[in-house]
């Protein structure tokens, strides 16, 4: 299923890097382009570790994290805790995405 999924965009703490899907994604607005960048920046500064924002046929807009084992910082909790709030306080946000994903991606019009 990974080969399936595409990654939209994602933050990595450890190299201080972002990355966003310009070549698949490029076509979203600025403004929606910003909110992501400031959304994974802060959720790695926040809690370390790397976030990945990416999109499944089947399981719709995902939000993914990850650390290194070495990483003695990461707080494991708090990424749970932090996810959730990403996902509450940023779901019209996702939910948008995950339509934009479905409809100009893959083309679907009806689940």
């Amino acid at each position: 299923m990974d080969a399936e999924r595409l990654v939209l965009c994602g933050s990595n703490y450890y190299e201080q890097k972002y990355y966003f899907n310009e070549e698949r994604f490029g076509r979203l607005p600025q403004a929606i382009k910003d909110e992501l960048q400031i959304m994974c920046v802060m959720y790695t500064e926040d809690v370390g570790g790397v976030l990945i924002v990416e999109c499944d046929p089947e399981e719709g807009l995902l939000l993914r994290t990850e650390s290194d084992e070495s990483d003695l910082l990461y707080d494991e909790i708090g990424s749970v805790l932090k996810l959730k709030q990403l996902q509450e306080e940023k779901r019209e946000l996702l939910e948008s995405l995950e339509m934009y994903y479905r409809l100009v991606i893959l083309g679907k019009t009806e689940d």
